[in-house]
């Protein structure tokens, strides 16, 4: 029996400025445990909306999000940030590491901040980590000291941290050249397959959908295939 990790039951988005505009129009699927799926469709179709109620960051939108058997309808936004920091793990477009800190620091912020474990529990999984992602010898190094594929995989030990039951990426590769690409799409792969890690990734970029376990594709607003 598959686990359920995330399902979208009838989500529909709406912009009002000032005419009411349709952004998302009954979008259900749903997320098995360690499935890599990725999310493709031209610009404006709604992907990166989508990913957003996804996420819980945006709460104004009709239909029901469930997270880990949990619905998220009606949550505070103390309670939804609770949720974020614990079962999803971000990866973005820009890496958005913090350049005042060390690549290990930075891995260890979400950590700290969800505060389950000591500040030595959390610097192990982080180094752990990064391990992981074959970037250990960079620990102690500063962010601007990193090659952008560098960076985008720290990111990535970062969204690891507090071991998220989902990993959601927005256009991560949509910055790097095709090798890092090729590397943190086999990172991805490696963490669904060896970690049963759930990665959901909007993305441009078709070759790297190709490849994942599953396509949901979309076009104004509305799941096609």
């Amino acid at each position: 029996m598959e686990e359920i990790i995330l399902e979208a039951k009838s989500i529909c988005k709406s912009f009002h400025d000032p005419v009411t505009i349709p952004i998302l129009k009954e979008v259900s699927f749903s997320v098995n445990k360690g499935d890599f799926v990725s999310i493709i469709g031209k610009s404006g179709c709604g992907k990166s909306t989508l990913l957003y109620i996804l996420s819980t960051m945006d709460t104004d939108y009709e239909g029901e999000l469930i997270i880990d058997k949990e619905s998220m309808t009606n949550k505070k936004e103390n309670e939804l940030a609770k949720i974020r920091n614990e079962k999803i793990g971000f990866v973005f477009q820009f890496h958005y590491l913090l350049n005042e800190f060390s690549v290990l620091r930075n891995v260890m912020l979400p950590g700290i901040k969800l505060g389950k474990f000591s500040e030595k529990e959390i610097e192990h999984h982080a180094m752990e980590k990064l391990r992981i992602l074959g970037i250990q010898e960079q620990a102690l190094k500063m962010p601007n000291q990193l090659s952008g594929g560098q960076k985008q995989r720290v990111a990535i030990a970062r969204a690891l941290i507090n071991n998220p039951h989902i990993i959601m990426g927005d256009e991560p590769t949509g910055n790097l050249d095709k090798k890092n690409t090729e590397i943190v799409f086999d990172i991805f792969s490696q963490l669904a397959a060896e970690f049963n890690q759930t990665l959901l990734i909007v993305t441009h970029d078709n070759e790297f959908a190709s490849r994942t376990q599953r396509i949901i594709e979309m076009e104004d607003g509305r799941i096609i295939k």
